[in-house]
């Protein structure tokens, strides 16, 4: 009972640091910026992709450090995370990600809870959250397999990326999208945008469970030649 609530605790507080951090750097990079939507969002973008790294690697021995609903509920269907306690990760990680935009607005002065004006809509827009949310599951599954240790890198720098080659700046996460309609900052979303935006998720979580299971899919054991008896695997 106590690691279970270890592990919910987990999940809640890195969904809320990483909320803290998205928010709070959009916020931090616009004022600063001048008006130069680029800087701002280079600013954005490698904050949230650096203290990516930061949270895994302190959290994933805990949790996993999924902080991603979509995450935790393709890690259920692949049996590495019982029905229950995935559930109750989701909770935690939307009641975090809520608790990190304020946290985020009242480091800034801002009113706590915030109604987002930014649309953000369009089959591009669409696409690119399918996308960034397709390569961001592929990113997990493939370090999981080849190279575990490197992953809590290798998802913060694809997210990193994934802020430029998106039109939607990758937010890749259901959680993250609907704590971000509560900002009116650099980093909001109107709530008309977001059932769209969870629509293609969910899509590009589907579609990556579906290739990246087939294409990651353990060899079967050879028989070496020298010894019949001696099962081998294939290279990868």
């Amino acid at each position: 009972m106590e690691m279970a609530l270890r592990k919910l605790a987990a999940e809640a507080l890195g969904t809320a640091w990483l909320l803290a951090i998205v928010v709070g750097s959009g916020i931090m990079g616009q004022a600063l910026s001048g008006g130069n939507t680029a800087l701002a969002l280079m600013a954005n973008a490698v904050a949230t992709g650096a203290g990516l790294i930061v949270l895994i690697t302190l959290l994933g021995p805990l949790s996993g450090a999924h902080f991603n609903p979509l995450v935790t509920l393709t890690f259920m269907i692949r049996r590495d995370i019982r029905p229950a306690l995935a559930a109750a990760y989701m909770v935690a990680q939307f009641a975090g990600a809520v608790i990190g935009v304020g946290i985020a607005h009242g480091m800034f002065g801002e009113a706590l809870i915030q109604s987002a004006t930014r649309l953000r809509d369009g089959s591009g827009v669409m696409l690119s959250e399918g996308v960034a949310t397709f390569g961001l599951l592929g990113t997990i599954f493939g370090c999981l397999r080849f190279k575990p240790d490197f992953t809590p890198t290798a998802v913060g720098l694809y997210i990193t990326s994934a802020y430029w080659f998106t039109s939607s700046t990758a937010f890749a996460n259901p959680a993250v999208t609907v704590a971000r309609c509560l900002t009116d900052s650099f980093a909001g979303i109107t709530l008309a945008s977001v059932p769209g935006f969870i629509a293609a998720q969910s899509a590009g979580a589907a579609m990556a469970f579906l290739v990246f299971g087939w294409l990651l899919k353990s060899p079967p054991a050879q028989i070496s030649p020298e010894n019949k008896t001696t099962p081998q695997r294939m290279a990868s």
